[in-house]
């Protein structure tokens, strides 16, 4: 062993700089080929292996995450295996020949399993070779049979349920996709003001009813409280007589005889010689009850105009007279009143 090991050493003496330019060359070609020979899998991402001399493509094997070397002409294909989310813009023509511009966001994920089996089969462009063209071509489908302003009113449903036979044939092609959200639903500009005229004139249409059912709730509530007012004065019409009403007449001409407050009161009209308030007699239509007075409504006006016929002689006298037999007639008649009282 001691002599192998001299022979080795004398021969790397004697031939340094060759096992230098060695040494060079194999440190210029490490460097060289250090992206091919050294791959570094980072989170959330996972390798697929291809060996140019044994196999190909190896399927039943994923590469997870770290550092890994390979011979350089064998190659790692890396993969994102996160969920991702794509946007997709494209126009579809509905049952009536109109055009929809339709914009989609999709989530996805390749499944981490068969991320050999996809490598093999599909590619890394998988998303513009099997995902969207899938979605896109169901979309299409069931937005040609139906019409435009039922995309986003009454066959969001169907729409929904289309998808989701779309994620489903998406996910037998090694792809698993979590939601397929429609973003927005651009409509020609004719459609959008139809389908808004439509919808104002709907909720008008609604404002009216409700304005018809509240006029109808009104009218209910004024007949109720009409009627409750008639009732009411039904039976308060029951409840009132004449003496009732004139006794309080003649509650309100003391109440007004007892005011300290400064008046002109007029006595005498009407039969029982209550005051006048305004035009309105209290005992117009009353029987006639005085006893001594014995004047009926007739007399005081008859005695008016006599005395009115010689008053340019007798002015002062004759007022006198008046005012002194109407407040006679009254006291006469309240004495009665109260005298006749039970």
């Amino acid at each position: 062993m001691a002599k192998i090991y001299q022979k080795i050493k004398a021969a790397i003496k004697d031939n340094t700089s060759l096992f230098i330019i060695v040494i060079l060359i194999h440190l210029f070609l490490f460097a060289y080929l250090f992206n091919n020979i050294v791959y570094v899998i980072r989170s959330g991402q996972a390798g697929v292996t291809y060996l140019l001399f044994f196999g190909g493509t190896v399927v039943d094997e994923v590469l997870p995450e770290g550092i890994h070397f390979i011979w350089p002409w064998d190659k790692i294909y890396i993969y994102n295996v996160r969920i991702q989310e794509t946007f997709h813009e494209f126009d579809v023509l509905t049952k009536n020949g109109l055009k929809l511009h339709l914009l989609i966001s999709v989530r996805y994920r390749p499944e981490y399993n068969l991320l050999g089996v996809l490598h093999k089969n599909v590619g890394k462009d998988y998303l513009t070779k099997v995902v969207l063209p899938e979605i896109e071509s169901v979309l299409r489908i069931i937005i040609g049979q139906i019409e435009a302003e039922e995309v986003y009113t009454t066959k969001t449903s169907l729409i929904q349920e289309s998808l989701n036979d779309a994620i489903e044939q998406v996910s037998q092609r090694f792809v698993k996709v979590d939601d397929v959200i429609i973003k927005r639903i651009i409509l020609p500009a004719s459609v959008q003001k139809t389908i808004q005229y439509k919808m104002e004139q709907k909720h008008l249409a609604e404002a009216h009813l409700f304005k018809i059912e509240r006029e109808k709730r009104e009218a209910e509530r004024k007949r109720i409280e009409s009627e409750g007012y008639r009732r009411y004065n039904e039976i308060l019409s029951s409840s009132l007589s004449e003496e009732i009403l004139h006794w309080k007449g003649i509650e309100a001409t003391l109440a007004l005889s007892e005011s300290e407050n400064s008046k002109v009161v007029i006595i005498g009209g009407g039969k029982r010689g209550l005051p006048i308030f305004g035009n309105i007699a209290f005992d117009e239509t009353l029987p006639d009850n005085t006893g001594k007075s014995g004047a009926s409504s007739e007399e005081p006006a008859k005695r008016t105009t006599e005395e009115s016929g010689s008053a340019e002689e007798h002015s002062s006298e004759t007022t006198d007279e008046a005012v002194s037999s109407e407040k006679s007639g009254l006291a006469d008649f309240f004495e009665e009143k109260l005298y006749s009282e039970p």
